[in-house]
């Protein structure tokens, strides 16, 4: 039985889906100056990344749970938005209905503090999963404010891991044993990766399907990618093959510096396929929402932040579909769905 977490319980946003002019996503936030801004991508003209915006349609309720997609968010670089992406991303996906645990794999518990838990009180966490054979893992994961999402938390425990595991057999799989007993129960899986390459980061990759990688729109942020490139594809050849990278995700974007501007041109040259059309914009929002422990989607349901991660969610359906179907991510195959705007969202 999922245990409850001890964070205040709010009930969860529902929203209302059209009409509106199709395509058309509009949005109202503060700058960073505390100004009002109004922002509206219409489908086929040029998006943030200068690409023609798709239809991204809102996705079908699903008539069955399981089994579950697992995607890391990965980069060994911190502050880039892994966390912040991981827990408004799953928060989007609940609410398209699609069940989503959560999966704190930071000894830092910042994706546990980030939903309004104080990781250092609890008990079993995902570190008693990694080494305890007889526990069960509903007893470790918690369920959050949002209906449908779920966390399975961490604590400081978890930076002993990568000492303990280096004498354990098949140690690079020790995450797969772990969640193998819950995928069947959900729809996606998110793990939240450390800031490293280290062996824990290794065990998300091996247990995943598919890796997102968030990327600042900052220059340094842009290096040391070909080292975690050529980490995935060590990982792919040696310990799962299945293991794909489903996007790139440009974070904290300011449409108003030059700076962000050349950086996103820079990802678009790089990563022509594999870069979502989503992008996540700077907001004041967001640190706000990690004081409140809750998602920027229950906190701000109509600001820009909000909007972002439910078109990313809705991409990442969308990239999903089409590559379980043998499609191309991206591209015309997306850019060929109908419409059906979020309003108001």
């Amino acid at each position: 039985m999922v245990a409850e977490a001890s964070s205040q319980t709010q009930a969860p946003v529902r929203l209302s889906y059209g009409p509106g002019a199709v395509g058309d996503i509009t949005y109202m936030d503060s700058d960073a100056a505390g100004g009002s801004v109004a922002t509206t991508d219409p489908v086929g003209q040029p998006g943030p990344t200068g690409r023609p915006m798709p239809a991204f349609p809102v996705p079908p309720p699903l008539d069955h749970h399981g089994p579950a997609w697992v995607v890391a968010m990965c980069n060994q670089k911190g502050g880039v938005g892994k966390t912040t992406s991981t827990i408004n991303l799953g928060a989007a996906l609940a609410e398209y209905g699609r069940r989503t645990l959560l999966v704190d794999f930071d000894p830092q518990g910042a994706l546990s503090v980030g939903l309004g838990i104080n990781p250092m009180t609890l008990d079993d966490t995902i570190h008693n999963l990694l080494f305890a054979n007889d526990l069960d893992p509903h007893d470790a994961i918690l369920q959050t404010q949002v209906d449908g999402l779920h966390l399975l938390p961490s604590n400081i425990d978890l930076s002993a891991a990568e000492v303990m595991l280096v004498s354990e057999v098949a140690r690079e799989q020790a995450l797969t044993r772990a969640l193998a007993p819950v995928l069947g129960e959900y729809d996606v899986v998110l793990i939240d990766c450390q800031p490293s390459l280290g062996l824990l980061t290794v065990n998300a990759l091996t247990a995943a399907d598919s890796v997102v990688i968030p990327l600042e729109c900052e220059y340094f942020a842009l290096r040391g990618v070909a080292l975690l490139e050529d980490t995935i594809e060590r990982v792919r050849d040696r310990l799962n093959a299945r293991l794909e990278v489903a996007g790139v995700l440009a974070t904290m974007y300011d449409a108003r510096t030059l700076h962000a501007r050349e950086v996103l041109e820079r990802l678009v040259e790089r990563y022509p396929v594999e870069l979502f059309h989503s992008v996540i914009s700077r907001t004041v929002r967001f640190p706000e929402t990690t004081v409140a422990g809750e998602p920027i989607t229950t906190y701000a349901p109509t600001s820009v932040g909000a909007t972002g991660y439910r078109q990313l969610a809705r991409e990442l359906i969308v990239r999903h579909t089409a590559a379980s179907a043998g499609d191309t991510l991206g591209g015309e195959a997306v850019a060929a769905q109908p419409a059906q705007p979020v309003a108001n969202g």
